[in-house]
């Protein structure tokens, strides 16, 4: 073996022990029967017996160790993937890279292979291509996998399958997936790098963001299609990992044109996943004819035709269970036909002829079985160490391999994962217990505690303190690499095992934490359950009932959380006074969610409460912004303008990071509320800046909904529209709750009326559902925006009365300056406008700002005709970011100078109005200043289609980038997206704009800049 690749020293070496055959590097299987003598690969052959064949068996597990070790160190790949079919195995899945495969012969799905046929078309063409399979188990999906494999000539398949005993295990079916393209690591910008390096365990660091993970893999599989086109086959998603689904999917959304396939199977189930949106081919049963036809191929001999039929009808066209129930030969022998319960799901009927194919084996074949079921990463070398310690011959594997319920190759493999579960399922609580036990002995502790300590616990072998603790100290690293899903399972493993009642309960409240963290509020509730049965103790009773507030808080951010909450900081507030201020603060904001629809306590009550808890406050933004919002809410607007403004800008400063960076999405809610469109661009920017930098999953989707609102303000729609667009493309990806804020603004601006208000309609359902009041103010806000842009005043004042009717913050001033608007237009009742005024012009004068003096002035100068408060309006807010203001005070004065009879005068002022909103694509808005300019007796000019408003949203967002000097990987960073797909569409924008070179793009765009940052 001296010289040359590790693992290709071992594969030419072959062992043969009386009939036992031991050949390749993890490969112990007997073969002298089927393959004759010494028959096979070429290489050396040493023939030995006894126990100089497990001295050979141990030689080789070192030296694969050893090669393991190497190849990790070096970033490389432990065996030759240019060899037929290669395996990498990293926790539950295997990745198989396969260059030679048979094509499957098929009784029917000419439908589903040509849509396979289609996808390697396409990827051989330049494009990528993404498919999900859904069917029921053994409906035929792995099959048509199988299929897409054999014809993707020219292409390499790259091949993963999730387990479900390996769900908990962060990044597992990922890092196989990615295993066999790692030679491309290098060529990540080094943020995507680390953060990959990191999540597959290859390097120590911070727990990665997801979004970066996402990103690399995309660009890792980016990269390796430029050499080939690459087919990536996901089978069993049901069973990968959380994480690695939702980063797959996060790829799958952005995949475009780089010759990369992405083909996912998942059992049909009424759950929802992550996988939803994606293209979709639902995998359906035989038809009858078909059905029949493999029937009578499975069964020698005829079947009686009642037999036959009921066979038949009970499979309901499953190919799988048409072979098993037929192997079974219980339909056949049972009088009457089928032998199996009608009432068991077809998966569990399927499930148990594979059980009664287990009975008649040995019982040592039957107990190997169960190591293998137990040991779901198909490590051949593990398996035969722990089979010895429990004294199973190698011969143990020839019946099951006789009969075809696994073949023990380089690999194990199960002819089906239902086998496995089978052979799981069927044995008893003591052999379970003695299968785990005998693989957490055999498994290194060096090489992979982690599962070492779960096959420990779930043999629950050893003082059960110290599986705790090493389960403990798992979850630990689970947490550091960024498995928030494996940390919540291994704590939630280790509160079981921990005897002693107070140090269980403090797992269970840590294991709820995690669970709450990765969204599992079902699991969470649980634990918390089996926390609560520990002694009394204070701080945990209280960190028990912030919890549970939480766990309410994030499935429905409505009116049930703020009581909760508020209870929960009271009660922190002699235990721990940092945990209950961070408690006060979120109880104050999902008091603002509530609204209009909480049950209570409101924002004053909440925020008398935190006064009178007299905390000292410290001096980061978190605790500047919880002083500000108590006084907001305790001594009025007017007192919090100046403390608010200064808590705010704490958190632009480049110190204010950490944890109260999680607070950025109110920060910039509030800036509004200040009337501060400095600020709220200065907050947006730096949010979004920050987020993109650091993939920060909670904080980007938020930010970027402020900054589209603030683009909408500035008049930049298309802007806002492709940022909308990212968005919602994040939300999708990641399941959080929808964001769409920017959205229904945008919506509102533009003007559709029928679109807008069939959004709002389901809006306000879902809202009042949730008891979320804040949003069902802003839809009424937004109607009233959307009726005044029409001039459908009496329905504006009628939406503008409706979000009136509670003061929620931010909206409550923007609100009356609709409300304004429509009751003058609509003739009154003026005492009702003046009310108004007088609430709006307190507020304005206490921001101060240009935007809300000169908003102000519009909505006076509507109540009086005092045309120096139109002029000031104009002048005003002409010197800040509201161009939608601006051009709605243009709009006003000139409908006022025609009533005026001062038509010339008029016609400037709706010239220009109709041409900002013509520009901005308001075009409710633009069309009422048209009919006021053409009263004038002028008629406004239709403007010439520019060509960049032929780009898409996306086009838009990378030509703007481009134009900034932006590299394509620099752009495909910050939009989530691979290069080739920046190349792509540039290809598309340059024909467009007329031109041939980015250095074209500046001059062409320099007339369509927007007065907010794009992000």
């Amino acid at each position: 073996m001296a010289g040359g690749h590790p693992g290709r020293g071992l594969a030419g070496l072959r062992l043969t022990a009386g009939a036992q055959t031991l050949r390749g590097p993890a490969l112990i299987r007997r073969r002298a029967q089927r393959q004759g003598g010494d028959g096979g690969r070429g290489g050396s052959v040493l023939r030995l017996a006894g126990r100089s064949a497990r001295i050979f068996s141990q030689l080789v597990t070192i030296c694969l160790r050893s090669a393991r070790a190497a190849t990790s160190a070096s970033g490389g790949m432990p065996y030759d993937i240019r060899e037929g079919h290669t395996c990498r195995r990293r926790h539950g899945c295997t990745a198989l890279v396969d260059t030679h495969l048979s094509r499957t012969r098929f009784l029917d799905r000419s439908d589903e292979r040509d849509t396979l046929d289609r996808l390697v078309t396409g990827m051989r063409a330049g494009r990528s291509g993404v498919l999900t399979l859904r069917g029921e188990a053994g409906i035929g999906k792995t099959a048509l996998l199988d299929y897409l494999s054999a014809c993707a000539e020219g292409c390499r398949i790259v091949r993963v399958a999730g387990v479900e005993s390996e769900m908990e295990l962060a990044f597992a079916g990922l890092h196989a997936l990615c295993t066999p393209v790692l030679n491309h690591l290098d060529q990540l910008p080094v943020p995507q790098r680390a953060a990959l390096c990191t999540a597959f365990g290859m390097s120590a660091g911070p727990p990665p963001d997801r979004f970066l993970v996402g990103l690399a893999v995309l660009s890792l599989l980016a990269d390796a299609a430029e050499e080939q086109p690459l087919v990536c086959i996901i089978d069993d998603v049901q069973w990968l990992d959380r994480v690695s689904v939702q980063i797959l999917a996060f790829v799958a959304r952005r995949l475009f044109a780089e010759r990369v396939g992405l083909v996912f199977a998942l059992r049909t189930s009424d759950e929802k996943h992550h996988l939803e949106g994606l293209p979709e081919l639902v995998v359906e049963g035989l038809a009858a004819a078909d059905a029949g036809q493999l029937l009578d191929t499975m069964v020698p001999g005829r079947l009686d035709v009642p037999v036959r039929d009921q066979i038949l009808g009970e499979a309901g066209g499953n190919p799988l269970a048409l072979v098993e129930l037929a192997r079974s030969g219980k339909p056949i022998v049972a009088a009457g036909g089928f032998g199996l319960p009608m009432e068991m799901p077809l998966t569990s009927r399927i499930e148990q002829g594979f059980v009664n194919q287990l009975d008649p084996l040995p019982a040592e074949t039957r107990r190997l079985l169960l190591l293998a079921a137990a040991e779901p990463i198909g490590d051949v070398m593990l398996l035969w160490r722990a089979a010895e310690r429990l004294d199973i011959g190698l011969g143990a594997a020839e019946p099951a391999e006789a009969i075809g319920l696994v073949e023990i190759g380089t690999r194990v493999r199960f002819r089906h994962p239902l086998v496995r579960s089978a052979v799981y399922r069927a044995a008893t609580t003591p052999e379970r217990r003695e299968a785990h036990r005998a693989l957490a002995h055999v498994t290194d502790a060096r090489f992979d505690p982690d599962r070492r300590a779960w096959h420990r616990a779930r043999a629950a072998g050893g003082p059960p303190q110290k599986v705790g603790g090493q389960l403990e100290r798992s979850a630990d690293r689970a947490h550091s690499r960024g498995g928030l899903s494996a940390a919540a399972a291994f704590l939630q493993q280790a509160a079981v095992l921990t005897p002693d009642p107070a140090a269980r309960a403090e797992r269970s409240l840590a294991a709820a934490r995690a669970k709450l963290d990765v969204a599992d509020t079902v699991a969470a509730s649980k634990l918390l359950a089996a926390a609560a049965a520990g002694p009394a103790d204070p701080l945990r009773s209280a960190r028990l009932e912030l919890l549970r507030a939480q766990i309410v808080f994030d499935e429905q951010r409505g009116r049930d959380a703020p009581p909760l909450l508020l209870e929960a900081a009271k009660r922190l507030d002699p235990l721990d006074p940092a945990m209950a201020r961070d408690t006060y603060l979120e109880a104050m904001a999902a008091a603002m969610y509530a609204g209009r629809l909480g049950a209570g306590p409101d924002e004053r009550e909440v925020a008398e409460a935190a006064r009178a808890a007299d905390h000292e406050l410290g001096p980061g933004a978190a605790d500047q912004l919880l002083g500000a919002l108590v006084t907001r809410f305790t001594d009025g607007y007017e007192a919090a303008v100046k403390p608010l403004a200064l808590a705010l800008r704490r958190f632009g400063e480049p110190d204010a990071g950490g944890t109260d960076r999680r607070w950025m999405w109110l920060a910039c809610r509030l800036a509004q509320d200040l009337w501060d469109d400095d600020l709220w661009h200065a907050l947006a920017t730096c949010g979004v800046r920050v987020a993109r930098e650091t993939g920060a999953l909670n904080l980007l989707p938020n930010v970027l909904n402020h900054l589209a609102a603030l683009n909408i303000h500035c008049g930049a729609l298309e802007t806002a529209a492709s940022l909308v667009e990212e968005v919602d493309s994040i939300v999708e990806a990641t399941g959080m709750p929808p964001l769409k804020f920017g959205a229904a603004m945008l919506a509102a601006v533009r003007g559709d009326k029928h679109q807008t208000l069939a959004l709002f309609d389901w809006g306000r359902h879902n809202v009042t559902v949730r008891g979320e009041g804040s949003a069902l103010a802003r839809i009424w806000w937004l109607t009233a925006l959307l009726y005044n842009s029409h001039g459908d005043y009496g329905e504006a004042l009628t939406a503008a009365r409706r979000a009136d009717e509670h003061e929620d913050p931010i909206l409550h001033s923007w609100v009356r300056v609709e409300l304004i608007e429509a009751c003058v237009r609509n003739g009154g009742p003026l005492e009702e406008a003046n009310a108004a005024l007088e609430h709006l012009t307190r507020a304005t004068r206490a921001s101060g700002t240009e935007w809300a003096l000169g908003t102000a002035a519009r909505c006076c100068a509507l109540m009086t005709g005092d045309e120096a408060l139109y002029l000031e309006s104009i002048e005003r807010l002409g010197r800040s970011r509201a161009v939608l203001e601006l051009g709605r005070s243009h709009l006003v004065y000139g409908e006022w100078l025609r009533r005026e009879n001062r038509r010339m005068d008029a016609r400037e002022h709706l010239r220009t109005a109709h041409e900002t909103f013509d520009r901005m694509g308001a075009i409710a808005f633009a069309e009422r200043a048209r009919r006021e300019l053409s009263a004038t007796g002028e008629t406004a000019r239709k403007r010439t289609k520019e060509a960049f408003s032929e780009l898409t949203a996306q086009e838009t967002q990378i030509a703007r980038l481009a134009a900034q000097g932006h590299t394509n990987p620099e752009i495909a960073a910050q939009l989530f997206i691979s290069p080739r797909t920046v190349e792509y569409h540039l290809g598309k924008v340059f024909p467009k704009l007329g031109i041939s070179s980015r250095r074209q793009l500046r001059a062409v765009l320099s007339g369509t800049e927007d007065a907010a940052a794009c992000g």
